[in-house]
């Protein structure tokens, strides 16, 4: 009898699409970092009196109401509402979301130095910008190297990613 060159795989075998697909948190997680570092850049103005702390503050409130915001679009375009245990669903969905928040927890962390007057709002900002911008470029290699990609496609994944944070800290240096 003829055997198949490559048997089908068994039904709870974990698929090659599965693992190449990116990891959900890691998209978040871009998304927060992006999120943090523009809002961080418009919130400081060199013509208002600085006040990192309530920078900080929006950035944090920002990011939570974000996350809640994306976890709900999740509910509603699943239509999770209308199943049985919609709202544990739905407050699951939303819960998920936690990447957009803690990516935005180095942008806060660095502002909240500047409220002791340990450094200047200014300088806090541009040092968050910097820092998202390299964790960008960080997790945009990962990503690309979980799904499979090789070493200069991954770079180049990161080089892109980078490319996001850089036009923020462009447009920061411009609108200033």
């Amino acid at each position: 009898m003829h055997e198949p060159a490559h048997p089908s795989p068994q039904p709870d075998a974990p698929r090659d699409a599965d693992r190449l697909l990116p990891e959900p948190r890691l998209l978040s997680g871009v998304y927060g970092l992006v999120l943090a570092s523009a809002l961080a850049a418009a919130l400081d103005s060199p013509d208002e009196q600085t006040s990192p702390g309530s920078d900080a503050l929006w950035v944090l409130l920002t990011a939570l109401a974000a996350a809640a915001a994306h976890g709900y679009a999740h509910v509603l375009s699943h239509r999770m509402s209308a199943q049985p245990g919609g709202l544990t669903a739905g407050v699951r969905a939303m819960l998920a979301e936690w990447p957009v928040v803690a990516a935005a927890v180095p942008t806060i962390v660095l502002l909240l130095i500047a409220v002791p007057d340990w450094w200047t709002e200014a300088d806090a900002v541009e040092v968050a910008l910097v820092v998202n911008t390299l964790i960008l470029a960080g997790w945009g290699m990962w990503t690309a190297r979980r799904a499979g990609r090789t070493w200069p496609a991954s770079l180049r994944a990161g080089a892109g990613d980078m490319l996001i944070g850089l036009v923020i800290i462009g447009a920061n240096a411009v609108i200033k």
